[in-house]
């Protein structure tokens, strides 16, 4: 989702506020693990509200790991978004003497 070069987006120091700002959504994370990867909701799905970004984390055998990692997907998903490019400066070809 892009947004309007002058807009950035604040990004919240703790974990607990930038949760407040997401959707949380948890699944069953599937593949292999047996009948405990098939009986956990062990997956997490954030969509963050203000921007509609969505991180998905599922490597971890816990929810609550999981939802560290989305967690700090999230937070490096609205850095690149507020990362603004650096303006190119126009060069001149040398000419020869």
């Amino acid at each position: 989702m892009s947004m309007p070069d002058s807009t950035l987006v604040p990004i919240p120091e703790s974990d607990r506020e930038l949760l407040l700002e997401c959707r949380i959504e948890t699944f069953s994370a599937g593949g292999p693990g047996g009948q405990h990867q098939n009986r956990t909701e062990s997956g997490v799905r954030l969509v963050h509200l203000p921007t509609g970004l969505r991180v998905t984390a599922r490597e971890e055998r816990s929810q609550f790991r999981n939802r560290g990692a989305a967690l700090r997907r999230l937070r490096k998903q609205l850095q690149t978004l507020n990362h603004k490019d650096t303006p190119r400066t126009m060069t001149r070809v040398p000419t020869r003497e």
